[in-house]
């Protein structure tokens, strides 16, 4: 039994040894994946906090979109039927007011009139053939206006497009 003793006895730690550095070594790599997994969650995070900031008032030019509408339509309706100087005066310094102040939260109104139909701000609802001083493919009315967040589309154009190849 002597003879089986040391030979076994040095033999041993050597094959633990080498489990123990295997295993620290997967355990150093799962670490690794930890840590870059925390570092994606920190990046994550903080673009989503970023961007809920930027685009936290979405809801609201949402709402007050159509009423910006309304008073567009209530000056030109006035305009049209001779209405009331004052009257026409004070619904579009109120639509000036509205239009800076969501101008000040980064909405802009989409300038669509003679621009050519782009399909990621504006939706076509109907096409007339071409008119001679408009281009083909080309927005030849605007029925509802459209506006955008910073780089995001809050409500598309809705347009009338002139027929024929842009």
């Amino acid at each position: 039994m002597e003879e089986d003793g040391p030979n076994e006895s040095p033999e041993l730690p050597d094959e633990g040894e080498t489990d123990y550095k295997a295993r620290v070594e997967d355990l150093e790599k799962e670490l690794q994946y930890a840590k870059a997994e925390i570092a994606n969650i920190v990046q994550r995070s903080s673009r989503d906090r970023s961007e809920a900031l930027k685009y936290g008032s979405s809801s609201l030019a949402k709402r007050l979109i159509p009423s910006i509408d309304l008073l567009s339509r209530a000056i030109d309706s006035a305009e049209a039927d001779d209405g009331s100087d004052s009257v026409i005066e004070g619904v579009r310094l109120t639509l000036d007011g509205l239009r800076d102040s969501l101008e000040s939260e980064g909405i802009t109104m989409i300038e669509s009139l003679g621009e050519p139909f782009d399909p990621t701000c504006m939706e076509a609802i109907a096409t007339i053939p071409c008119p001679e001083e408009h281009e083909p493919g080309n927005v030849v009315e605007v029925i509802e206006s459209g506006y955008m967040l910073h780089d995001r589309v809050l409500r598309a154009s809705r347009v009338i497009v002139a027929e024929g190849d842009s």
